[in-house]
């Protein structure tokens, strides 16, 4: 049993970055499980370009069987949520099964209520319209089984490290639903610090690529998606420990990373 958390991308969401195309002839790479998932229950916080922190998250992981449930939530002090629940079978390799992602509050400009079933290629989104009556829309997309929703840092982790690039499927609002590509390669090791002591994290890089004359078009009229950053240790229990990225579409890039508890100083108590 792993015994800390395996965030979302989940975290800085490539659900909501809004592209023009996929990928031409990318075959699916379903990930192979490699590190099975266990119950665990992790902290994370959320921090703006200055550093300063806009929201709490909880990583909550249950596994029943074959079967695991991941739900991860933000808490920003605005009261904007960000709530993102995932279920993926891991029978020799992650399939997703569901993933139902809801943003809104001040901090989301475009709120967002998704609901993508994987096994019947149902994707459902719910929007309140200028009337603040619910609009839902159901549509049925092919949905390849490399589908990726929720589940790109579990991905990461199961990557081989001598992999040079990896390539997986993403569902995303464009701003109908459709299925894009994210090319995964490492860009070394890179060093970071626990009490004090060196470690090193693997330094992923996740490009949104945009086929056809959009693609062309994008980079000129500043449309294409930024790149998101991700680090993970490795070794036999690999884990993630920071994300780079937009949380929204032409949204500002936030960090995500693991935090530590803070307690209270017993000695300003009277104890």
């Amino acid at each position: 049993m792993r015994n800390l958390i395996t965030p979302r991308l989940r975290y800085c969401t490539l659900i909501t970055l809004l592209v023009c195309a996929c990928r031409p002839n990318a075959p699916a790479e379903t990930a192979p499980v490699r590190h099975v998932q266990g119950t665990i229950h992790g902290y994370l916080e959320l921090r703006d370009a200055d550093g300063h922190v806009l929201a709490s998250g909880d990583s909550i992981e249950v596994v029943h069987g074959d079967q695991v449930t991941s739900r991860t939530v933000f808490t920003f002090k605005d009261g904007s949520i960000d709530d993102e629940t995932t279920v993926f079978s891991q029978r020799r390799r992650f399939r997703l099964i569901t993933d139902h992602h809801i943003q809104k509050g001040p901090s989301f400009p475009h709120p967002l209520d998704l609901m993508v079933d994987s096994r019947s290629g149902q994707v459902t989104v719910r929007a309140t319209g200028k009337d603040g009556k619910e609009d839902v829309q159901t549509n049925h997309v092919d949905l390849p089984s490399d589908l990726a929703n929720g589940m790109v840092p579990l991905v990461i982790e199961n990557i081989p490290p001598e992999k040079p690039e990896t390539t997986v499927s993403m569902l995303v609002l464009s701003p109908k639903p459709r299925v894009v590509k994210l090319v995964i390669r490492p860009h070394g090791e890179e060093p970071f610090w626990i009490a004090g002591a060196s470690r090193k994290a693997i330094h992923y890089e996740i490009k949104i690529e945009i086929g056809g004359v959009a693609g062309l078009v994008a980079p000129l009229i500043g449309k294409a998606p930024p790149n998101i950053q991700i680090w993970v240790v490795g070794g036999q229990a690999p884990m993630f420990v920071r994300e780079q990225g937009p949380t929204y579409a032409d949204g500002p890039v936030m960090t995500i990373e693991l935090a530590s508890p803070v307690w209270p100083d017993s000695s300003k108590q009277g104890g």
